[in-house]
């Protein structure tokens, strides 16, 4: 039993290794149909930051970037992604204090990089005063519902590999601790 454990835990390390040095995906694609920002803020002053116009949906947008986003750029292995709703204030900490927003999600592979993608509907800004009418984007004769802002936030690989092992050296003192409070537990009944 015990010969078992070990081998389990070798083959989960292994992998956990693989996974935390894997490539990250590729920049982030245009959406397609889309018209790319050129205002000041959206072009090369953040980093991994690029802004579109757009009539995709808040569905389409997220499930467009979640598919780039759940592949390594290494033989396309899948990750495990997972997305995450923030409240659109969270914006103003992520992105910029100056971004609007309507929306905020994030797609987080764990002990990796996530990519934030952030929307603003003028219709259905949350911030805007009863009455005002906020209308659409319009760039070249075409009228956009939407401006979709993304931001990359990578890490290092030797990061992920020293957080990784400080959380499993832990994750295995706590289990530790756990066992012995139990033992002594028993042996003093």
């Amino acid at each position: 039993m015990k010969r078992r454990l070990q081998t389990l835990v070798v083959f989960v390390l292994f992998f956990s290794g693989v996974y935390l040095l894997l490539p990250t995906a590729k920049i982030a694609p245009p959406l397609p149909d889309s018209y790319k920002s050129t205002e000041p803020g959206d072009t090369t002053e953040i980093s991994g930051l690029s802004a579109y116009y757009t009539n995709m949906s808040r569905r389409d947008v997220v499930n467009y970037y979640r598919v780039y986003f759940s592949k390594s750029s290494f033989l396309g292995l899948p990750l495990p992604t997972y997305i995450l709703n923030h409240p659109p204030e969270y914006t103003w900490e992520v992105i910029r204090d100056t971004t609007h927003s309507s929306f905020l999600e994030e797609l987080v592979h764990p002990f990796r990089e996530s990519l934030f993608v952030n929307g603003y509907e003028p219709v259905n800004d949350p911030f805007k005063k009863t009455g005002s009418k906020l209308g659409d984007y319009e760039f070249e004769g075409k009228k956009y519902s939407a401006k979709i802002t993304v931001l990359e936030k990578g890490s290092n690989p030797v990061a992920r590999l020293v957080i990784f092992a400080i959380t499993i050296s832990t994750l295995a003192w706590l289990l530790f601790l756990l066992r012995k409070t139990h033992d002594d537990i028993r042996h003093n009944r």
